[in-house]
């Protein structure tokens, strides 16, 4: 692997690192309940851009494998939970 591309990794990663740390601080002090849903679905898109630059790095298939199960869980957990806070129950 290059050096750019060592140091372009690199970089993104503790990007990623910081707006993890952010998207925790809005998730543990936001003001509704709807801003707490929305940290958390921007939590696990960065945790899935950083399994899919992680891929990259170590030239793994199985990181994109794992990136796809955590967007299905994450996708399927949003729609659960925008359809408790609308109506107050998830299965009808």
């Amino acid at each position: 692997m290059s050096v750019v591309l060592t140091v372009a990794i690199t970089l993104t990663l503790l990007c990623y690192a910081l707006a993890l740390g952010i998207g925790l601080l809005r998730l543990m002090q936001g003001p509704s309940a709807q801003d707490r849903v929305l940290a958390l679905d921007f939590m696990y898109v960065v945790g899935m851009l950083t399994m899919l630059v992680l891929a990259i790095r170590y030239d793994s298939s199985m990181y994109f494998e794992g990136a796809l199960l955590m967007v299905l869980f994450g996708f399927v957990s949003s729609v659960a939970l925008a359809k408790f806070l609308l109506r107050g129950e998830v299965i009808e």
